[in-house]
């Protein structure tokens, strides 16, 4: 069974994989895999921008999006005409000459990965360029187009270090559907500033930054880097206690929640 790996650090928005999906698939009918995708309208696999936290503490990720090719599909259990298959490599097909153009595959998934087609009345979908796999290709388009190796195209069973480690989109129903794209790296929530001296107008360099999960749940130190920055990333939402000590002197923010990204701006410690 196929997976894909995707590392979000490794992206670096440079977009090849999408538009080598629509390259691949905009104006070529691959029947019996899928009708000619269009030009307009239609993501296969979608980049997408996250910008997070307030100038000069951002963030930005790019987070590529296509159909998980779950093992326990919700599309195939709403197809009446069984016109989407599993094949044995896992890959989820529409089969577009089966499909008669209910749309009830589009409502069945909660990823937004099924597309409709006005013009051609069907359903249509990330295949995982399963025509060029059965050409002898070892990977997808997309896959093959991506500079950095973010997005790998694997056994699952030779991945299972990355995976052990790793996330789907939409956490909360991967006991159900049990998705094989798999990401490392997504972004959360992060807590961010700098801290200066206001006699000495410096920033300060190595003082000790705790942050503590409010109501217990650990705590995590760094220190102030070579321009007096700290970061804390890949937080849950929540809220927390932080305190910045150095030298004897210390502050103290208390409750801050990580709705969103949270920049603390400039810090006098004093």
């Amino acid at each position: 069974m196929k997976a894909f790996l995707i590392d979000i650090a490794l992206c670096n928005g440079c977009h090849n994989c999408q538009v080598a999906c629509k390259d691949e698939h905009a104006g070529n009918d691959w029947t019996p895999y899928a009708k000619p995708q269009p030009e307009t309208g239609q993501f296969w696999l979608k980049l997408t921008e996250k910008v997070r936290g307030t100038v000069p503490k951002v963030k930005v990720a790019y987070v590529p999006l296509m159909c998980n090719h779950c093992r326990e599909a919700p599309c195939m259990a709403s197809c009446e005409e069984n016109a989407i298959y599993r094949r044995e490599d896992g890959l989820v097909v529409i089969d577009p000459q089966k499909c008669t153009g209910c749309r009830s595959c589009v409502d069945a998934c909660p990823y937004g990965a099924i597309y409709f087609n006005d013009g051609l009345n069907i359903a249509q979908k990330c295949t995982g360029c399963a025509h060029l796999i059965d050409s002898g290709w070892k990977e997808p388009r997309c896959v093959d187009a991506c500079p950095t190796l973010a997005i790998r195209f694997v056994e699952e069973s030779d991945a299972q270090s990355f995976i052990n480690g790793a996330e789907v989109i939409r956490p909360e129903r991967e006991g159900k559907d049990k998705p094989r794209v798999y990401y490392r790296n997504l972004p959360k929530r992060f807590v961010a500033g700098t801290v200066y001296d206001p006699v000495e107008k410096e920033v300060v360099i190595g003082a000790m930054i705790t942050l503590t999960k409010a109501g217990g749940g650990g705590s995590r130190s760094v220190k102030t880097d070579s321009y007096g920055d700290f970061w804390f990333e890949g937080l849950d939402v929540g809220r927390f206690n932080l305190k910045i000590e150095k030298d004897g002197k210390s502050k103290v923010f208390k409750n801050v929640s990580t709705d969103l990204d949270v920049n603390l701006g400039d810090i006098p410690i004093d």
